[in-house]
């Protein structure tokens, strides 16, 4: 008969500390997300997931950034830079030119016989050309009255209207977006003929009158108005999009402390989108300065209110062989928007970069 032998009591010991307690839920292993105490499992495993999504997107973000700080990146930034800046530094010298040399040979010739001179930009400014009996700084100064108002128009009711749709909550205002963003389908071409017969004959609904006729000619009225409808679709979709992704506990507290939507529109809103704000004033600005179709349309071309591109074309002559004046006029043409691009270039690079990171 075999000697039956008990364990001692560190084996003992030690195998009561090994099995785990009867009533006691399995324990999780945080990595693996298993449910240990009601809800420690949920939380570390989403904890680890965030850790990862974190760590991958920074991982990616690092990426990118070295893919474009990499020496090849570079090289071919400093070359689309320099063949972007050929055309300009082609139309800069030969409005410095003299008429003999722009006739005679190329403009990269000015390196062989540098005969430059500002009497092309005397002559553009303040005597005119063939076919252009006043110099362009009227017109200069009609460009700049039909822009800045046709920029600061839609900017700011778009802002307000973007705010209104995405925190001032009524029925149908999903409905009201969805009709604003679907206007920027029509065709602006299709509805310049309709909208100045609306201007100079209003609407009528048989002997009823809906909207009145208005005498708007000689006035910079109706380019304003033609310039803030048709950009005032594209404007509430984009900072609608930005002013909807602001803190909603920032506004909820401004509304805890009393704040009406203007104070808050004014003292919040405004402040945080400044760079949305900038980034869409830029393009505007660009697209009415550049503009020749709806100034033409609504404007006509009297020197009263004729804009800088309804004169351009006309420099050159009829046979088209004053390209001296022309490049002057053009080169006048870009240093203004230049000047207000530089002048918003940081809130500019703001508003691109808006969003892109979170945190």
């Amino acid at each position: 008969m075999s000697e039956r032998r008990t364990p001692n009591r560190r084996s003992r010991s030690k195998a009561t500390s090994d099995a785990p307690p009867v009533d006691a839920p399995p324990v999780a292993d945080a990595r693996s997300g298993a449910a240990g105490r009601p809800g420690s499992g949920a939380r570390s495993g989403s904890a680890s997931a965030s850790r990862s999504r974190l760590a991958s997107g920074s991982g990616s973000v690092r990426d990118v950034r070295k893919a474009f700080s990499s020496p090849l990146a570079s090289v071919f930034v400093i070359a689309v830079t320099v063949l972007w800046t050929i055309p300009t530094l082609g139309l800069l010298a030969t409005s410095l030119r003299p008429k003999q040399d722009v006739t005679a040979d190329g403009w990269w010739n000015v390196f062989l016989h540098p005969d430059l001179g500002l009497s092309n930009y005397h002559t553009v400014l303040f005597e005119g050309g063939s076919g252009v009996s006043t110099g362009l700084l009227p017109f200069l100064v009609n460009s700049l009255a039909i822009s800045i108002p046709a920029t600061l128009f839609p900017l700011v009711l778009a802002a307000m209207a973007a705010y209104g749709l995405a925190w001032v909550r009524f029925r149908g205002s999903d409905t009201v977006f969805f009709a604003v963003f679907a206007l920027q389908v029509v065709p602006m071409q299709m509805a310049l003929i309709p909208l100045l017969r609306l201007f100079s004959g209003g609407a009528h609904l048989g002997p009823l009158t809906i909207i009145p006729a208005v005498d708007f000619k000689g006035t910079y009225a109706p380019v304003w108005i033609a310039h803030t409808m048709f950009a005032l679709p594209l404007a509430i979709f984009l900072l609608h999009n930005f002013i909807a992704q602001l803190p909603r506990d920032l506004m909820e507290a401004a509304v805890v402390d009393g704040a009406s939507h203007f104070k808050i529109f004014r003292s919040i809103v405004l402040p945080l989108c400044t760079p949305a704000l900038a980034s869409f004033a830029i393009f505007q600005f660009l697209w009415v300065w550049n503009d020749l179709l709806v100034a033409l349309t609504f404007a006509g071309g009297t020197p009263e209110v004729a804009p800088m591109t309804v004169r351009l074309a006309q420099l050159s002559g009829s046979f088209g062989g004053r390209w001296e004046l022309l490049t002057a006029g053009a080169f006048l043409s870009i240093v203004i928007p230049l000047a207000v691009f530089f002048a918003l270039q940081r809130y500019f690079v703001r508003g691109l970069l808006a969003g892109s990171v979170k945190g």
